[in-house]
C-alpha cells in the first residue's frame, strides 16, 4: 500500500484507475472493491468514503465474499505476506512466536480451515497473540455461516485501519 496519505478531496479527484491502486490494497487481494466503490465518488468524509467500500464487498455475491476472505494469508503462516499484513501480524506480536507457538498457530489454522474452507482472519492490530488464540477456539464453535459474516467483519476492520493509514 502507497504510504503516500491523500485528503478525501485528492482520492476524489484521482483517476478510476489511479484511485483504485491507491485504495485497493485496503482489502487484501481485491483491488476490485476499490475500483467498483469508484463510481460512487465524490465521498464527503472517510467515514463515507468506508462505507462505500464496505458495502461494495458486503453487497457482492457470496462466491465474491470467500473469495475475499481466502485472500487472506494464515496468521503466523510462513508463506508470503503483503507489506500492509506483516506489519498488522507484527503489531500482535506473530512475527516473535517460539517455536511452540509457531506449532500452535500451525495447528489452528489447519482445523480452522479444515472446518470452514477459508483462513482464520481477525484484526491482528485490534489483538495480540493470546487474544487471538482465544479468538480461535471461541469461533471454532461457530456455524459456517456465523463465522463468514464474522470474518467479513473482522476484514472491515482491517479495512478501516488501512483506509486511515491513506488518507489524512
Amino acid at each position: 500500500m502507497s504510504r503516500t496519505r491523500h485528503t478525501i478531496a485528492r482520492l476524489n479527484d484521482l483517476s478510476h484507475e489511479e484511485f483504485a491502486r491507491v485504495c485497493g490494497p485496503v482489502f487484501e487481494g481485491s483491488p476490485w472493491i476499490a475500483a467498483e466503490a469508484a463510481a460512487q465518488r465524490p465521498f464527503a468524509d472517510f467515514d463515507v468514503l468506508l462505507r462505500a467500500l464496505c458495502d461494495c464487498a458486503r453487497s457482492s455475491t457470496p462466491e465474491r465474499q470467500l473469495e475475499l476472505i481466502r485472500a487472506h494469508p494464515d496468521l503466523a503462516g510462513r508463506l508470503t505476506l503483503t507489506a500492509e499484513s506483516k506489519r498488522e501480524q507484527s503489531s500482535a506480536g506473530l512475527d516473535a512466536l517460539t517455536q511452540e507457538e509457531m506449532e500452535l498457530f500451525r495447528f489452528r489454522n489447519e482445523s480452522y480451515r479444515n472446518r470452514f474452507g477459508f483462513p482464520f482472519v481477525i484484526c491482528a492490530r485490534l489483538n495480540k497473540k493470546d487474544a487471538i488464540l482465544a479468538a480461535f477456539d471461541r469461533r471454532l464453535t461457530h456455524s459456517r455461516d456465523e463465522e463468514i459474516r464474522v470474518a467479513l467483519e473482522e476484514i472491515f476492520k482491517i479495512a478501516a485501519l488501512r483506509l486511515r493509514d491513506i488518507v489524512i
